[in-house]
């Protein structure tokens, strides 16, 4: 249903290998945050999801599709 969904959209479906991080551009902003986590102060978890929402401010739109693109994913 979710593959009809999506095909129907007209997107394209593409399948990673099992573990591909390369490939794979959410991982690429996960290693981006956790860079910006280590400098937080607090560290409770409250205190953790407020800094998390105020670094995914950061993330700009060209940054954005510079991850797709180096994930290999060309134009987007």
């Amino acid at each position: 249903a979710i593959r009809q969904a999506i095909r129907a959209a007209g997107a394209k479906l593409f399948y990673l290998p099992a573990y591909s991080p390369d490939l794979n551009p959410i991982e690429q902003v996960i290693a981006k945050l956790k860079h910006l986590l280590r400098k937080a102060a607090k560290r409770t978890k409250e205190a953790v999801w407020r800094k998390i929402g105020s670094l995914l401010d950061q993330f700009t739109p060209q940054e954005c599709e510079n991850y797709i693109r180096n994930a290999g994913y060309g134009s987007v």
